[in-house]
């Protein structure tokens, strides 16, 4: 090797080793820079707005007839931001922080369930100047997108759960519902081995997730254990309130569930069906409760073919 190689070597060496020892040492200094490139990957950028006295932290881009994402409990809007990549080349994708997760305020005198929810996705889509767009969501958010569309018709031009919808009495109870049944909240993680059983709930096959980003979520779920704790309740209370709902709705619908889902057993969907017969059924194989998130692509390439039909 000549000098001038080695010299490169040694320079690009010099440069490269101390980025990955940082990489280990100090991941949370990666977790903003991942976020903004992936985000940049799909064509979004953030923006912050105040709703309902909430700061509410939202992904928006692409163009076209408008699509809301709205993620499940204790989940945020990153979640989306794969999947979104096939959207944007055709449509404008929001994808908000709901009020009470991610970045958006927590308020301690506020009540989380789905009624003040439906009224702050409306103030939030009439601060966008938003007249008519597709909702789309996941577990909770599927549901406040179906009791949205039956409070306000005429916005709505589409309805997807994006994965099982919360609020179905499936003749199965799922493992997760078991162990609420037994007074457990599996999806509070107080620690890092219910932090590791909670995503084992969640997929089949967990995406890859850079380690920051994923010691991120850990530290987080950790944090707001107590708090999360008493969002679960609220929703609880809410019981099923979708199962009411879903005979009133007019827009176009498609349901997606993961056939391994955990958290919702599959046998709910048959169950949807009864009560929605117009709405298209799509069973995902070998996949759990986050099939945005766990088979980005292709959940996304089935929502964009309902959504261009």
């Amino acid at each position: 090797m000549s000098r001038t190689r080695k010299a490169l070597l040694f320079s690009v060496l010099f440069l490269i080793v101390p980025i990955v020892m940082a990489y280990y040492a100090l991941p949370s200094a990666f977790v903003a820079p991942l976020l903004s490139l992936n985000r940049s990957l799909s064509s979004l950028q953030e923006h912050t707005t105040t709703v309902a006295g909430h700061q509410v932290h939202y992904l928006d881009g692409g163009s076209g007839e408008t699509v809301i994402l709205l993620h499940g409990i204790f989940a945020e809007k990153d979640h989306w931001v794969d999947f979104a990549r096939e959207l944007t080349p055709g449509y404008r994708v929001i994808a908000p922080d709901i009020p009470g997760f991610g970045e958006s305020s927590r308020l301690a005198d506020q009540s989380y369930q789905y009624a003040p929810q439906v009224e702050r996705l409306h103030a939030l889509v009439q601060q966008l100047g938003l007249r008519q767009f597709h909702l789309a969501g996941n577990s909770m958010g599927g549901t406040i997108a179906a009791l949205y569309a039956a409070k306000y018709p005429g916005e709505v031009l589409s309805v997807a759960f994006i994965g099982a919808p919360h609020g179905i009495r499936s003749p199965k109870l799922s493992e997760m519902e078991q162990r609420v049944a037994q007074g457990e909240a599996p999806l509070i993680a107080r620690n890092e081995a219910e932090f590791a059983g909670m995503m084992k709930m969640l997929f089949v096959e967990p995406p890859f997730l850079p380690r920051p980003i994923l010691l991120d979520a850990e530290a987080s779920a950790i944090r707001n254990a107590p708090s999360n704790l008493r969002l679960w309740e609220d929703q609880r209370r809410d019981g099923y309130q979708l199962q009411a709902a879903l005979p009133q709705l007019k827009a176009p619908t498609l349901a997606l569930w993961g056939e391994q889902d955990r958290v919702f057993d599959i046998s709910g969907l048959p169950v949807l069906g009864s009560l929605l017969p117009a709405a298209e059924q799509v069973t995902l194989p070998a996949t759990g409760h986050l099939p945005m998130m766990e088979r980005p692509a292709e959940t996304a390439t089935r929502y964009k073919a309902f959504l261009d039909s």
